[in-house]
C-alpha cells in the first residue's frame, strides 16, 4: 500500500471550511482502504472531526454488545 508524500499548495483549502490549511494546523487524510486515493486537507482537528460527523463515516463501524 505504498503511496507518495507532496506538501499541498500553498493556496489549498479545506475539506470542510475552505480556509487555506496552511493559516491553521493542517491535517493531511487518505483513504487507503481503495487505492490511497487523493488527499483530503482540514485545517484543524476540528474540521476534520466535524467532517467525520457530518459524513457519517463512522456508522457501523464499530462493533455492537449485547448483554445476551
Amino acid at each position: 500500500m505504498a503511496t507518495t508524500v507532496e506538501t499541498p499548495e500553498t493556496d489549498e483549502t479545506c475539506a470542510y471550511c475552505g480556509s487555506r490549511i496552511f493559516d491553521h494546523d493542517p491535517i493531511c487524510v487518505r483513504d487507503c482502504t481503495a487505492d490511497c486515493g487523493s488527499p483530503h486537507y482540514f485545517c484543524n482537528y476540528a474540521c476534520l472531526s466535524a467532517y467525520i460527523n457530518e459524513n457519517e463515516l463512522t456508522y457501523g463501524d464499530a462493533c455492537e454488545w449485547s448483554p445476551e
